[in-house]
């Protein structure tokens, strides 16, 4: 990979733990959430109109697309009302490639190498470990919450990747793909969060600001890992692509001043090297 892929990638870790941030420090995270799908659909917009409607087999898995995205939002937004950031964004993140690992397995009869049994079982010793620290950031003990939607999270990551996945591959292109569930997504969670806060939603404020912004930082993420699959073997971006897990961690410590200490940080670090390996 060149440098300039690599940095590309980094950026793209960084980009989406970013938003991820803005979402857990917003007063509302729901309304966040809200602006921020709006905007990743605002993005994809324009594009509609130079892309071809898919037939009638892809809006089932887009349909289904949708309802699992708007699932993970929910349950994110929840998440980080009950727990800490460097808590639930490595629980998440790095629980749905190993869900998906397993479920190609079990299910689907794909032969693992056995640097993937050795990925799992780095995810596994490292999310235990953030799971059963005894106090949050705040001195305060830890919320069971957090646990319960920071798996619920890694599901629906991991539902909505095979179903993602599968559309990628029966549609006309990934890119008509993703551009109609940017679009639909966006525009289903708008409406869900203007039904859950009515007109406040609606009212001009900081989360609209920084849900735009997260949004652009959204389609950004996406699309710089994209581009750099374009110009470097799958695995290897796709490996490093995960360090979002190592940024969330100093995210956490440094900025949000979550006070992980060097256990949970060293834990989010050996969840990154599982989900590293899995993707070689």
């Amino acid at each position: 990979m060149s440098l300039t892929v690599t940095l590309a990638v980094l950026a793209s870790a960084l980009l989406h733990a970013s938003w991820n941030a803005l979402v857990k420090t917003g007063a509302d995270r729901l309304m966040m959430m809200g602006w921020i799908a709006a905007a990743t659909g605002l993005v994809a917009l324009p594009f509609l109109f130079v892309t071809p409607v898919p037939p009638l087999d892809v809006w089932k898995i887009l349909c289904l697309s949708f309802a699992l995205h708007a699932g993970y939002k929910l349950f994110l937004v929840q998440g980080y009302h009950y727990g800490d950031f460097g808590q639930v964004y490595p629980l998440s993140r790095g629980l749905a490639p190993a869900i998906v690992t397993i479920v190609g397995a079990l299910w689907l009869g794909e032969i693992l190498p056995t640097l993937a049994f050795v990925g799992v079982g780095l995810i596994a010793l490292g999310i235990v470990s953030l799971a059963f620290r005894r106090t949050n950031g705040a001195g305060l003990p830890n919320d069971p919450r957090a646990l319960a939607y920071a798996f619920g999270t890694s599901l629906f990551i991991a539902a909505y990747t095979l179903n993602d996945g599968l559309g990628g591959r029966i549609a006309e292109s990934p890119h008509v793909y993703v551009i109609w569930l940017f679009a639909g997504d966006g525009l289903i969670f708008f409406l869900i969060v203007l039904w859950r806060r009515g007109r406040a939603f609606l009212k001009p404020q900081r989360a609209m600001a920084y849900g735009f912004a997260g949004g652009v930082m959204s389609v950004a993420a996406y699309w710089l890992v994209i581009w750099a699959m374009t110009l470097a073997p799958l695995g290897p971006v796709a490996a490093l692509r995960e360090t979002s897990v190592v940024f969330a961690a100093l995210i956490s410590g440094l900025i949000l001043k979550e006070g992980l200490g060097p256990r949970a940080v060293a834990a989010a670090l050996v969840v990154a090297a599982g989900v590293i390996l899995l993707k070689v």
